[in-house]
């Protein structure tokens, strides 16, 4: 099947979600587009997150990134001094 051929599809299919779904949709094929799905785990799996944080209150979020921000020091200042991680 063609290449436009099978935009439209998409086109119409995406014209039948219920608007308060679209985000989800949007995320997707975003995350998609990007190559996500090269990275480990799996789509499905990442997907269940996306957008996890958009409701969480201010004051939430930002004593939960203050602890990561906290436990990321403490895990790194633990280490050698001449160490080093080489992906």
């Amino acid at each position: 099947m063609g290449g436009s051929i099978i935009r439209n599809q998409l086109i119409e299919e995406i014209k039948r979600i219920p608007e308060n779904r679209l985000q989800e949709i949007y995320d997707f094929l975003h995350f998609f587009r990007l190559g996500l799905q090269k990275s480990k785990g799996s789509v499905e799996q990442m997907m269940k997150f996306a957008g996890c944080w958009n409701d969480m209150p201010d004051d939430v979020f930002n004593d939960f990134f203050k602890e990561i921000s906290q436990r990321r020091d403490m895990a790194f200042s633990k280490r050698r001094s001449g160490e080093a991680i080489i992906d």
